[in-house]
């Protein structure tokens, strides 16, 4: 998923890329500081996603974005709340107020993507039995495979790795597209790059899990997913 920033303050620019960074499935294409700028790219390169400043020079975020005749998704990034009501009315995504966190942060993303993927089913892996089944395409041919099998998946680029208990599968979907097609309350994403299946933990010990016999790492951003499990 491509995108763009858009805000007149440097860290803002930081913070966000920063945390785009940790992310697989983004594509970073423009650092703009004012919606000017940000118009005369976009009327040459089209993206999928803007994060979007409100109170800018020149020009305002949200009346840059009534110019734009089918605008992308957009995540608003502000330090004031009482815009909140007129962003849904323009049809943006999220609302993030400075200062976010990267929980927070993702939270928004994942909106995002959750909005694309009901575009692209088409692709997506074929359900069966309530979860219990998925036909993964790899190549010309559908893979038929027991969820309960998966011991975790692995982002490659625009492709992940279905690791199981007798084969890998790598198949053309983000580990984000994956993980939305998995049963929620059995897999948990620990590393920018990697989900595991729970019912396959055999140790946790610092920055590391072992599945099976694969040691999956841990991301520092993650590990307050992998805390939750000693509360449950």
């Amino acid at each position: 998923m491509t995108y763009i920033i858009i805000d007149d303050e440097h860290i803002a620019h930081d913070i966000i890329k920063d945390y785009c960074d940790l992310l697989p499935n983004l594509e970073f294409k423009k650092h703009c500081y004012d919606a000017i700028e940000a118009l005369g790219y976009l009327n040459e390169n089209p993206v999928d996603l803007i994060f979007l400043d409100l109170n800018m020079p020149k020009l305002k975020g949200f009346d840059f974005l009534k110019t734009l005749a089918n605008p992308p998704k957009v995540i608003v990034t502000t330090a004031y709340s009482e815009f909140a009501l007129e962003s849904y009315e323009l049809n943006v995504v999220d609302y993030l107020l400075k200062p976010f966190s990267f929980e927070r942060f993702l939270k928004a993303v994942n909106k995002v993507i959750d909005s694309s993927n009901t575009s692209s089913k088409q692709s997506a892996p074929i359900k069966e039995d309530d979860n219990k089944q998925l036909f993964l395409r790899q190549n010309k041919s559908h893979i038929k495979v027991e969820t309960d099998d998966i011991l975790y998946i692995e982002a490659a680029g625009n492709y992940t790795k279905v690791i199981t208990k007798s084969q890998t599968i790598t198949v053309r979907e983000k580990i984000s597209e994956m993980l939305g097609v998995l049963p929620a309350e059995s897999f948990l994403q620990v590393h920018k790059s990697f989900a595991i299946a729970l019912k396959h933990i055999k140790s946790i010990e610092g920055n590391k899990i072992m599945i099976d016999d694969y040691s999956i790492p841990i991301g520092k951003l993650y590990k307050i997913n992998v805390n939750k499990l000693f509360k449950a």
